[in-house]
């Protein structure tokens, strides 16, 4: 079944997902999504600016790592519910935002900050925490 939402044809799913994406608590998580996106990039630029292996670098960069893969998926929402809505011109400008975050997190792998190292550090405490218990032998008497 499909829907006519300003001389567009909409199937039933699209139509929901487009009511969502106009209604407040659409407006609201999208504009909170936006706002996290422009906090991204903002820390990428204290990052881009400040001096190599100052402190004002690691928290940079360790903001932008933080904020970069969340903000990813806020453009790419954002670029699917304008898609939805036919708005060209805006999915072109979320995909240009979308491939600058995912340029910039994935150059500059050599930075220091809080995550480097973290991925060791969460896999053995993972395979520690999912691990069964050892078994005690019973004592030879």
């Amino acid at each position: 079944m499909t829907f006519l939402l300003e001389g567009i044809t909409l199937s039933t799913g699209m139509e929901s997902a487009a009511m969502f994406a106009g209604s407040l608590p659409g407006l609201l998580l999208m504009s909170v999504g936006q706002i996290m996106v422009v906090v991204c990039l903002c820390f990428d630029m204290v990052r881009a600016m400040s001096i190599p292996s100052s402190r004002p670098r690691y928290v940079a960069n360790t903001i932008f790592r933080t904020l970069a893969v969340p903000s990813i998926m806020v453009m790419g929402i954002s670029a699917l519910a304008e898609a939805v809505t036919w708005s060209w011109l805006q999915v072109a400008m979320c995909m240009a935002v979308l491939v600058m975050i995912i340029f910039r997190w994935h150059s500059d792998k050599d930075e220091d900050n809080w995550w480097k190292g973290k991925g060791k550090k969460l896999a053995r405490w993972a395979r520690k925490q999912l691990s069964p218990p050892p078994v005690v032998a019973p004592a030879m008497g």
